[in-house]
């Protein structure tokens, strides 16, 4: 069971290693598969590197992917970069749209400001009956201007989109201009990229 190889046993071996070594394999040999391109290896490679190992680190590393993105997005609202802009907030229409409505003044932005004002003296109203009439008075005429303009700023925001992005979709365009009016400028969101009078 245990004896040794006999002499021509190890004769053939080491004949059977010359002759390999002598006749190595053709490199235009086909090896069974075909050979991947360097991207999907690479691509592999990556892949098993970054294969998380456990759910915990899965976790861990789509909380990190999630900052990285926020963080971009942030960036982006700040300085206007279409790439990285929330899904809402991209394309030619919302920027011309964010444009027409950052240009000009509405009306509807100093909605905040006055609620404020009219807030105020409706509290003190309560000791003056004429500051209570003031009041009322002022929060009508605000909401009656506010409508107005809306209605115009609509009508002629409508008919600059269809001038210029006939192919282009514009559904939401324009209730995205009007909620974008009602914010205060300087706290907008993208920041605003023209200056009020500047046509966009």
């Amino acid at each position: 069971m245990f004896r040794s190889r006999s002499k021509d046993e190890k004769a053939s071996a080491q004949q059977v290693t010359a002759d390999l070594s002598k006749n190595p394999r053709d490199p235009e040999a086909p090896k069974g598969r075909p050979t991947p391109k360097r991207s999907e290896a690479q691509s592999q490679r990556r892949r098993a590197q970054s294969a998380p190992m456990d759910r915990k680190e899965a976790a861990k590393r789509q909380r990190e992917a999630r900052r990285v993105d926020l963080a971009r997005q942030r960036e982006a609202l700040n300085s206007g970069d279409e790439r990285y802009l929330p899904v809402r907030d991209k394309g030619p229409v919302r920027r011309f749209a964010r444009d027409y409505i950052d240009s000009r003044f509405a009306v509807a932005e100093f909605f905040l400001p006055m609620a404020v004002v009219i807030l105020v003296l409706s509290f003190f109203g309560n000791r003056n009956p004429r500051l209570q009439d003031i009041a009322l008075l002022l929060w009508a005429a605000l909401i009656v201007l506010i409508v107005i303009d809306s209605v115009v700023t609509w009508i002629r925001l409508r008919k600059q989109l269809s001038t210029r992005f006939p192919n282009e979709p514009k559904r939401g365009a324009i209730p995205y201009a009007l909620m974008r009016s009602l914010q205060i400028r300087r706290l907008r969101l993208p920041k605003p990229q023209v200056k009020r009078g500047e046509r966009p």
